[in-house]
């Protein structure tokens, strides 16, 4: 990775993504880490760069790590933010995000989700209440279905090199029973080809909660963050959309990444 962009408000939210993507990227020296901010009125230029030179000190004194500022005018920050990520080529967006109120929600959940939505590079959620850890251990997510041109492998290696993370792979799926079908089996063994220097292990779950059987796991196995390819109508929906799944993304404790196709 060489470019990593961090949009902060100066809320607690993104300054927790702010010091979760600091620590994440200490000792990776090739890596610019962009603390990004967007703000409304011309009157308030001085203000914000002042704010972010303040805050790049505070994540210096605790974390060594390439860091810039950069702020501009503007009032969609989903069309700004995603305008700077393809012309600076980025490869990672931290964003963090909340379901501590509903305003809260509505405001910087939905602009994290809609940078997910665009596709244009891959974004790590960071929970409210996620610390930093050593990234040892990593969950990618499955259904199993048409991996070779459905699975981002690409972006998700580039992510795996970077932190030598060990791979688990996990598909839910309420039809589970004692053996896998021979399509299934057959999905697998090409996934295993598909990342067969990362020595991935497999997980298949009979349950009919997705996202609680993912969060179960997750923490049994001590993942530290759930990587997730977003399918319209599919993953995605269940994922952040529906009432009963919101949790995966709001209320747990462990980074999501959102890689798309």
């Amino acid at each position: 990775m060489k470019t990593v962009i961090v949009p902060v408000d100066f809320s607690d939210t993104s300054k927790n993504a702010a010091q979760y993507a600091a620590q994440l990227l200490t000792g990776h020296y090739g890596v610019d880490m962009i603390l990004y901010h967007l703000y409304e009125k011309k009157s308030q230029a001085d203000e914000a760069n002042q704010n972010l030179e303040k805050f790049k000190k505070e994540l210096l004194a605790k974390s060594i790590v390439k860091i810039s500022v950069y702020a501009e005018q503007g009032d969609d920050l989903v069309d700004e933010l995603e305008k700077l990520a393809r012309h600076r080529e980025a490869d990672l967006i931290v964003m963090g995000i909340t379901g501590r109120s509903t305003l809260a929600q509505l405001f910087i959940g939905s602009n994290t989700l809609k940078i997910v939505e665009k596709k244009v590079c891959p974004v790590l959620i960071i929970p409210p209440g996620a610390a930093y850890k050593d990234v040892k251990n990593v969950l990618l997510t499955s259904d199993m279905q048409n991996v070779v041109d459905a699975t981002p492998s690409v972006p998700i290696k580039k992510i795996l090199k970077t932190f030598q993370p060990n791979l688990h792979v996990i598909n839910v799926n309420s039809e589970h029973y004692v053996a896998l079908t021979e399509e299934y089996q057959k999905e697998r063994a090409r996934l295993k080809d598909m990342f067969a220097e990362f020595n991935p292990e497999f997980y298949f779950l009979g349950w009919y909660d997705v996202d609680e059987a993912i969060n179960r796991f997750a923490h049994d196995k001590k993942i530290d963050f759930i990587i997730i390819v977003p399918k319209e109508h599919s993953l995605l929906d269940k994922m952040f959309r529906h009432s009963h799944t919101k949790r995966l993304a709001y209320h747990s404790d462990i980074p999501v990444l959102a890689v798309h196709e």
